[in-house]
């Protein structure tokens, strides 16, 4: 009889100091989120470096000619190296990439490792079923993450692709396990006038991006988070 108690309560001890861990887990996660979104948006300290490792994300439909117009006007040699990402399929994108590059005034002090295109896979085609959607998500996140571990970027700049979603999230999980702190910096693309795109909207909401501007006054009207920067275009 003492045996079957004294096993009693151990199991109870047990599934008590299991509980207990996983508690303690659970509120240290919840406090380093707060934290994490506490100091977003936070300027970069003085003794930060002088150039940053930036991930640039590039989407076709007019984002990537919005991504460009808005590079042209930033202190380039703050941002270096610089890796610009496009979706899988999207070529022409980089193809602008690299003409932008090579347009730029301080060329000959580029260096070319400096400077890297790569593609990532999308979450879903146009068109594509929703069954062998669930398929291709799990690839584009996995290769996303494997992009996020290879370049480890500093300030991540994006526009409102598809392709930007999983990249920040990651980037937000590395802040949280202290791996990484990625400044995301979201530019809604200057069509939306009314209502933020999907991307944009997700990025808002839980409060994933660091800086987020919107090109119109009545955006940010609707969404006061947001900083009113005017037509970048």
């Amino acid at each position: 009889m003492e045996e079957h108690y004294c096993c009693f309560y151990s199991k109870m001890l047990s599934r008590l100091s299991i509980g207990s861990f996983i508690l303690s887990l659970v509120v240290v996660l919840v406090v380093r989120v707060l934290y994490v979104m506490y100091q977003c948006g936070k300027p970069f300290p003085k003794g930060a470096s002088r150039s940053f490792t930036t991930l640039i994300v590039l989407g076709s439909g007019g984002h990537t000619a919005e991504m460009l117009s808005l590079l042209s006007v930033l202190r380039m040699d703050r941002f270096t190296p610089r890796f610009y990402i496009a979706a899988a399929t999207d070529n022409m994108s980089l193809h602008k990439a690299r003409c932008f590059e090579d347009s730029l005034a301080d060329k000959p002090a580029v260096k070319e490792a400096s400077l890297q295109f790569t593609q990532i896979y999308r979450s879903r085609e146009v068109g594509q079923s929703y069954v062998t959607s669930v398929w291709t998500t799990i690839l584009a996140t996995i290769h996303a993450l494997w992009l996020m571990i290879r370049i480890r970027p500093q300030v991540i700049l994006c526009n409102g692709p598809g392709t930007c979603i999983p990249l920040c999230v990651i980037a937000f999980l590395f802040k949280v396990l202290g791996i990484r702190w990625s400044s995301i910096f979201y530019v809604e693309s200057v069509a939306r006038v009314k209502k933020l795109s999907l991307s944009g909207l997700l990025l808002y909401k839980l409060r994933l991006a660091d800086q987020f501007f919107v090109q119109w006054p009545q955006l940010q009207k609707k969404y006061p988070r947001a900083h009113y920067v005017g037509c970048l275009m």
